[in-house]
């Protein structure tokens, strides 16, 4: 009888989490989604897809092939999640760059996916070190995939710096380039969205990033330089107080 409820038991636990599998991948691909998957196969975009490397409230990274067998990272933003969808606007009006939004839930989120192409088309364009930006097609985008062998790279907080001065100098002329020659700021920088790789960081995560022309812009850059300056305290790093830290950044800035 033991045996019998024990089973019972288990069969429904399996089945309560094939049931939980189902949802979350039908929250990802939903039919607009695979068509716009199955036309970046098509196209030789992408070969083929694999399992999931990281995970957030607005999307979800995929790892994925390419026809050469080059590992990528492919990024679905959901379409269901209206939280977030109304987040954006803050980082989408006032930027020049976007004109004319239309702000209904799905052409908001197409609209984020393609806003984060470009900036990382011209982070990476200025020298920033950033994932190269491959495609993107409606809510999913494709760029490279930073790490090795399908794992990707720590995040900062995951790690413990051997050289965090340094790091922290590499960090700071990446800001100098995305500001001054990108016109760009990345608007919500912190140890959660830089990854360590060949111990030096990659930003990541551009898809809020504003224009310099933003009415906000200067707002985000002085919390993306206090979030990194309470991040190195740990370190008992000496780092400029945020207004110089700011002036370093932004002089010369167009």
């Amino acid at each position: 009888m033991r045996l019998r409820i024990k089973r019972f038991e288990t069969e429904q636990l399996m089945k309560e989490r094939r049931s939980e599998e189902f949802e979350a991948l039908e929250e990802v691909f939903d039919k607009p989604t695979l068509m716009t998957i199955y036309g970046m196969i098509n196209k030789g975009v992408i070969k083929e897809l694999h399992g999931v490397v990281n995970s957030g409230k607005e999307s979800r990274i995929y790892l994925g092939r390419a026809p050469d067998g080059t590992d990528l990272a492919v990024k679905i933003y959901l379409t269901g999640t209206s939280d977030f969808s109304k987040g954006m606007l803050q980082y989408i009006l006032g930027d020049p760059r976007f004109t004319h939004v239309k702000q209904d839930r799905r052409s908001l989120i197409r609209l984020w996916a393609s806003k984060e192409f470009r900036n990382l088309e011209e982070a990476y364009r200025a020298g920033v070190r950033v994932p190269k930006p491959v495609h993107v097609k409606d809510n999913v985008l494709v760029m490279e995939f930073i790490g090795s062998g399908g794992v990707s790279a720590p995040l900062l907080r995951e790690v413990r710096l051997k050289s965090p001065r340094r790091f922290f100098d590499q960090l700071l002329d990446d800001l100098r380039k995305l500001c001054r020659k990108a016109n760009l700021v990345h608007a919500d920088l912190s140890e959660y969205n830089i990854m360590v790789y060949d111990d030096k960081p990659v930003i990541f995560d551009m898809s809020q990033s504003v224009s310099l022309e933003h009415p906000m812009s200067k707002k985000f850059l002085e919390r993306d330089l206090q979030n990194l300056r309470w991040y190195f305290r740990r370190y008992r790093v000496k780092i400029p107080k945020t207004d110089q830290l700011l002036e370093s950044v932004t002089s010369g800035a167009s």
